[in-house]
């Protein structure tokens, strides 16, 4: 990693890190919804939690802060990296559940996974747009999480990626109580 005079990150290998991990991982969700017969993609849970096509719809709606990290901008006075590890280690923690906020609640329709799958990877592009060209140590000041305060452009991609990941997580757990539901039925 190469770093300036104060021994800082510099920009370009920060977004290239950062679009390194966020194409990652948002290629294995892609692949692993991909791979998800379609019938899977509708069906919830036993324990009545979301079905697989509720959380690609909930990663594509949270994908809107794509316009937070494209909208107005401010040089900060803090390292850009800040609040990584916190957001990681939040998003690490699967026994907690958390509540989201209406505006990327999934919806309750079914969905259909070709045009689900559509929608997630122009979200996808679009984010990895704003990583390749923006300035990541830039702070964000058109939505702030209440809990955390505003996020710089690198946070929000690190948030992402965390969140993606961890739905991932969740994803993997869900197709396998359904594949063990299902041999169980036979």
């Amino acid at each position: 990693m190469a770093n300036d005079d104060a021994g800082c990150i510099m920009a370009d290998d920060m977004n290239l890190q950062t679009l390194q991990a966020f194409e990652e991982v948002t290629n294995q969700l892609v692949t692993l919804l991909g791979g998800m017969d379609e019938a899977l993609i509708n069906k919830k849970p036993a324990d009545g939690g979301w079905s697989p096509g509720q959380i690609a719809d909930h990663i594509r709606k949270s994908y809107a802060s794509a316009e937070t990290m494209d909208g107005g901008s401010e040089s900060g006075d803090r390292s850009p990296n800040e609040k990584i590890e916190l957001i990681k280690k939040i998003f690490a923690d699967d026994t907690i559940r958390m509540k989201s906020p209406d505006a990327i609640i999934p919806t309750e329709k079914p969905l259909d996974k070709k045009r689900l799958i559509a929608g997630l990877q122009n979200r996808i592009e679009q984010m990895a747009a704003i990583i390749r060209t923006k300035d990541l140590s830039d702070i964000c000041t058109d939505y702030a999480i209440p809990q955390y305060g505003p996020f710089t452009r690198l946070e929000w991609a690190w948030f992402n990626i965390y969140h993606t990941d961890r739905h991932i997580r969740q994803l993997n757990k869900v197709r396998i109580e359904t594949l063990k539901r299902h041999i169980q039925n036979l």
